[in-house]
């Protein structure tokens, strides 16, 4: 739908701006008279979150007006009315709001109070705001203080350097910390730090075979250059630079995933991530022969990339973003990859499905010779936040959002977004209770959990816009007694990032829930985005699901999920890890970047909103099923790996594969991979089937489109548009 564009930014105010900022630092230097029977009150607002009906730019978020710096400010849009809000964490005895306004003031405006966020009262109103700084005095029990501006003094927005609540936290104030150190598990590297090849092999030599072990780790480096690196990376290992850019931490080495524990096949190496490193690789290149859940972000290789273990064995797909690599990028033996927001030297040869958005140096569209599905840009992305180190204090960046990218966020100067505290974050680490974590949400942390397993007797609530949830070390949550491990309420802006939920043996509902059936609300300029989130259902031991993922919110932007039903392991079995769906889409206007979904009983991934968009799809349908009789879908062979629900008018996606490799019963029949109403609006790109090695085959690609597979030569079967 179209949107009101922006305005630009008003005219520079600079020699009045200046002005106001002197005028207001030499205010705050004025005590405020306390009496003898009465404390001061205490500055509740100042590194809350803050949300706003609109903002003028980037430059100007609503944060800007809580963060206690007088030269960054929020501005709105210019119209009537417009609202600034904050959430002060807990309910909190409110005394005195001060209002430090920008040239850009509000002539009519009220003061509201709020338990909840829904409800509101009014404290304060005038019609005869007069600018600079007003203080008002307030009474009242709250959570939520909102300024509600409904008549602008000038031609543009309301602007406020400062937004300040008073108070006292009473009875209800926040009892949890924010921030804190980081656990043992999170091991942070300086230069100077002996012995720092000692500590990553020992690591690696834990975990390179520990497929379904409870180790997790987290190598943090902080800014500098080391010397002869070679950080080889196990399962459960993340690998990251404290910089706010790339180049800030540069090893001269490597950082490797290689298959020597599995006899060269590549094809199980999940878990793991590279981060925030420039590499400098000893021989020009660099090898990450990785298969699903491993990510490669923000990394700057200085020399060439190769995707293939070593002796070229089987490797089966990955994920890169916001990365640039000089050199020239070699998947080889990779049968397929996803590269979103990056740039590359040059990229060579690929095996079934290579697929680009927003990729400066990609190779054009060919499919399916040579197999490269290019999109010039990703229409909606942003950025997975990250830590790092903000002179001596530790922050966690949130990147902005962006629209039509194309290349990385920080090749071209300092990277859009918003620094955050750890101070603003309840630092998780092992035994925490999910009551523990409901109550952290609830006073307005976010939450970063540290490397470990993590069981849930109760639902982890998300109700606040602009939550992060962040792990670290491919934290895991572990749902106890059926319940849903995860839901976010329908509210702007949630990121949840860098974990994996593992289910349990009671069977859940759902694992993962965002926005809750209905939800309606639009988030176009503020998604939630689901990044580096994992989900498995079984492996590790007994686990079942019903539906790992639904997505409920519109406009939710899924950047790099595996969601994976075990094949292998313990508690495998077609009734013993029984989950028959992957991922339900009912949100309009959903986006799907890096979408991997696997071995589901039914759909492994249903879409029933409108306008959904998916770039890159990979998928198997599993390979327990016992006869055809057990995927017989009414009088449709087997359940597509990708189905359209018939109500939807507006569908596309890119670059999608699905193989079967159907060993209890290889002479089981899919009728075809993908399943879409046949409308002009519902679209596909560059998609195939597989038949790996003949165990099953596919009668069509999608509907009754596209030959069939055939034999044991697993050669893809491919449509290049359809309809």
């Amino acid at each position: 739908m179209a949107r009101a564009p922006r305005r630009h930014s008003p005219p520079a105010r600079g020699p009045v701006a200046a002005a106001l900022v002197a005028a207001l630092v030499g205010a705050l230097l004025v005590l405020l008279p306390a009496t003898a029977a009465q404390a001061a009150p205490v500055l509740l607002s100042q590194g809350r979150t803050a949300t706003a009906s609109s903002q003028e730019n980037y430059g100007t978020p609503a944060s800007a007006a809580v963060d206690g710096d007088l030269t960054t400010r929020w501005s709105s849009a210019a119209s009537d009315p417009q609202w600034i809000q904050v959430d002060l964490g807990a309910p909190a005895a409110v005394s005195q709001v001060v209002l430090r306004w920008e040239t850009a003031y509000a002539k009519a405006y009220r003061i509201e109070l709020s338990t909840d966020g829904t409800h509101w009262s009014t404290a304060y109103s005038t019609s005869a705001g007069a600018g600079g700084t007003e203080t008002a005095a307030v009474s009242g029990t709250a959570r939520y203080v909102r300024v509600h501006g409904t008549t602008r003094a000038t031609q543009y927005g309301y602007s406020l350097w400062e937004f300040q609540v008073y108070g006292g936290t009473g009875d209800g104030g926040p009892t949890l910390p924010g921030g804190g150190d980081l656990g043992p598990n999170v091991h942070i590297i300086d230069p100077s730090t002996p012995d720092i090849q000692g500590q990553l092999d020992a690591v690696f030599k834990q975990q390179e075979s520990a497929q379904f072990g409870s180790g997790r780790h987290a190598f943090l480096f902080k800014p500098g250059t080391y010397n002869n690196i070679n950080a080889q990376l196990g399962f459960y290992t993340q690998i990251a630079g404290l910089g706010l850019r790339p180049d800030d931490t540069a090893f001269n080495g490597d950082v490797t995933v290689d298959a020597g524990w599995f006899n060269g096949n590549a094809t199980q190496n999940f878990w793991r991530s590279a981060e925030n490193l420039a590499l400098n690789p000893v021989n020009g290149t660099d090898r990450w022969a990785v298969a699903q859940a491993s990510s490669f972000r923000r990394m700057h290789v200085r020399g060439s990339l190769n995707l293939a273990p070593a002796g070229y064995g089987w490797a089966s797909g990955g994920y890169i973003a916001d990365s640039k690599v000089d050199g020239t990028v070699g998947p080889y033996s990779q049968q397929q990859w996803y590269t979103r927001d990056s740039s590359v030297g040059g990229w060579t040869n690929g095996v079934w499905n290579m697929t680009f958005s927003g990729v400066e140096g990609a190779p054009a569209t060919s499919f399916p010779n040579p197999p490269y599905t290019t999109l010039d840009t990703t229409p909606v992305s942003r950025e997975k936040p990250f830590l790092y180190l903000d002179g001596g204090e530790m922050k966690v960046f949130a990147p902005a959002r962006r629209t039509n990218a194309r290349g990385t966020t920080w090749s071209n100067g300092t990277p859009q977004g918003e620094s955050i505290p750890l101070s603003r974050f309840y630092v998780v680490k092992p035994g925490a209770t999910a009551a523990t974590l409901n109550a952290a949400l609830a006073q307005g942390l976010n939450l970063l959990f540290t490397p470990g397993v993590y069981h849930v007797d109760q639902t982890i609530q998300v109700n606040r816009p602009d939550t992060i949830v962040l792990g670290l070390g491919l934290a895991t949550i572990v749902p106890d007694n059926g319940v849903t491990a995860l839901k976010v309420a329908d509210v702007d802006g949630v990121r949840l990032a860098g974990f994996l939920v593992d289910a349990g043996p009671v069977n859940s509902p759902t694992l993962l829930e965002i926005g809750p059936s209905g939800a309606s609300a639009d988030h176009s300029a503020n998604p939630t985005t689901l990044q580096d989130v994992y989900f498995r259902i079984g492996g590790a031991g007994p686990g079942k699901a019903t539906t790992s993922l639904v997505v409920n919110s519109d406009d939710t932007v899924i950047d790099h999920t595996w969601v994976w039903r075990a094949d292998h392991g313990d508690g495998v079995g077609w009734e013993t890890n029984r989950a028959d769906y992957g991922v339900r889409v009912d949100g309009d206007d959903v986006l799907a970047t890096g979408l991997f979904v696997e071995h589901f009983n039914k759909y492994d991934v249903e879409w029933r909103g409108e306008r959904g968009r998916t770039i890159f799809f990979q998928n198997e349908k599993a390979y327990d099923a016992p006869n055809q009789a057990a995927v017989q879908n009414g009088s449709v062979k087997g359940y597509a790996a990708y189905k359209v629900d018939d109500s939807v008018g507006t569908h596309e996606a890119w670059g999608v594969g699905s193989y079967c490799n159907y060993t209890a019963d290889p002479g089981i029949r899919q009728d075809h991979g993908f399943e879409a109403p046949v409308k002009p609006g519902v679209r596909f790109h560059d998609a195939l089937v597989v038949s790996l090695g003949g165990n099953g085959q596919y009668e069509h690609v999608i509907n009754d489109t596209g030959a069939a597979t055939s034999g044991t030569s697993t050669v893809p079967s491919t449509v290049v548009s359809y309809p």
